[in-house]
């Protein structure tokens, strides 16, 4: 059994969480400070961690674009996901990127995809096409792809 968190350093504590998952060092503070750590040491347990490539916000960004992407979820959303957990713009961006080039992303035909898994069809009506628009929309994806979506289903 583990030691409680009020016996187990921050360090600890820290490995066994990123054993489960990749987090930011946003999340991870975060989830260090609710176990009443004081802040200087989550900070230097943090500072060793990255140092040491045991957290890294750009490896976090990167499966956390994947997994959304998976989920069928658009680049608004997930940048608004990643933005709230912490992670720098420009490690966003270079994250997409990298996901982009190496998954071979296509944001439009994710759109598609994610719209034909649960309509059959762009909708009879206003209404009902007002309803995928807002669907697709709130998955993330922008305009543009909602549009093209829309037309080839």
């Amino acid at each position: 059994m583990f030691p409680s968190s009020h016996e187990a350093p921050p360090r600890e504590v820290a490995i066994q969480l990123l054993a489960r998952r990749e987090y930011s060092r946003t999340e991870l503070a975060r989830k260090l400070e609710q176990k009443t750590f004081a802040a200087e040491d989550i900070d230097a347990c943090l500072d060793a961690l990255i140092e040491q490539g045991l957290q890294s916000d750009e490896r976090f960004a990167e499966s956390f674009i994947r997994s959304r992407v998976n989920r069928g979820q658009g680049v608004i959303r997930i940048k608004g996901e990643l933005r709230q957990r912490g992670v720098d713009q420009e490690i966003a961006t270079a994250a997409f990127a990298t996901v982009e080039e190496r998954e071979a992303v296509d944001w439009f035909e994710l759109a598609r995809d994610t719209l034909a898994r649960r309509f059959s069809s762009p909708g009879a009506t206003p209404k009902e096409r007002a309803k995928r628009e807002r669907f697709l929309a709130m998955r993330g994806f922008d305009f543009d792809q909602i549009r093209y979506a829309l037309d080839c289903l």
